[in-house]
């Protein structure tokens, strides 16, 4: 289990990280997701120890990751600046990760290349952005580690090998009880692979969850009553986004679904519609609930 308390990273003037703090269980897949500059990168180096916090605590089971070989051996970072020897081919890679990393197997190692059909001794210089992608999963995945990091893992894959690298994190998750930490600026990336999700908005963690209470506790309701309808028409339920166009009014309701439907059926509606909600939707409006405004960020730009 990794625990972040308080940390707070600085670089000169600018504050990267404001005093985060948040616990990822073992053998779990977490999901960041944040805009350019919101700390995803800062926060990985920060967990896998190649910066020190300026204020707070790392903790993994219980131990400070900074200078702790120990620990770094049993976790592996993926960057988003991805760093290959120079004049190095897959096999040289191999070799200098196996020198780092006690459990690296060549079995899997050789198995993914094989899988990928990737050339193990093609220099890596020779290779597209996405086959160098490609080549630094497959070696970061052959480390097994207790811990794996994954910084804007899918961005230059086609969508088929996106999901190959989706299902190959899982299953060492769930076959070795490995935990992962995905980074993205996109939600629709990480909906249907991470386990919680956090999302980082200029240097704090806005909102931490676990993927299915994020999406079972937030809902979308369309409905039209015979009389007036406005956002105070509906004292007990609490709504978090209220639009009406015409006589149909759309809101956004957090609660037990039966419980508020109970309530609006009670309400004798002509129309009455549970639509579903994209995890981007609902991200969205748990952000808005809590002041931020991106329409208003919008209209500045």
């Amino acid at each position: 289990m990794i625990e972040a308390t308080n940390i707070t990273k600085r670089f000169g003037k600018f504050t990267a990280l404001d005093q985060i703090s948040c616990t990822i269980p073992s053998g779990c897949i977490y999901g960041m997701v944040g805009t350019n500059g919101a700390g995803k990168s800062t926060f990985l180096r920060l967990i896998t120890g190649v910066f020190r916090a300026d204020e707070g605590t790392i903790k993994l089971d219980g131990e400070e990751i900074y200078e702790n070989p120990k620990l770094k051996s049993r976790m592996c970072f993926l960057p988003d600046d991805l760093f290959f020897l120079t004049g190095s081919n897959m096999n040289t890679m191999a070799d200098f990760y196996h020198s780092i990393y006690p459990h690296f197997s060549y079995e899997k190692y050789r198995k993914l290349t094989a899988d990928f059909q990737l050339d193990p001794k093609a220099p890596v210089n020779s290779f597209s952005k996405g086959m160098r992608r490609q080549a630094a999963t497959i070696l970061s995945l052959a480390t097994n580690p207790d811990y794996l990091f994954f910084d804007e893992t899918f961005d230059g894959l086609d969508p088929i090998m996106r999901n190959v690298v989706k299902s190959l994190i899982c299953k060492d998750v769930l076959d070795r009880g490995a935990s992962a930490v995905i980074t993205s600026h996109s939600l629709r990336e990480l909906e249907d692979t991470c386990d919680q999700l956090a999302l980082l908005h200029k240097g704090g963690i806005v909102l931490e969850s676990d993927v299915q209470d994020l999406k079972t506790n937030l809902f979308k309701v369309q409905i039209a009553l015979n009389g007036e309808l406005e956002e105070d028409s509906f004292p007990d339920i609490e709504i978090m986004n209220f639009k009406k166009i015409g006589s149909v009014a759309t809101l956004i309701v957090r609660g037990q679904k039966e419980e508020v439907l109970y309530r609006l059926r009670g309400m004798t509606p002509i129309l009455l519609d549970v639509l579903p909600l994209t995890l981007e939707e609902v991200f969205t409006y748990e952000v808005e609930a809590l002041g931020y405004n991106f329409d208003k960020i919008l209209e500045d730009e």
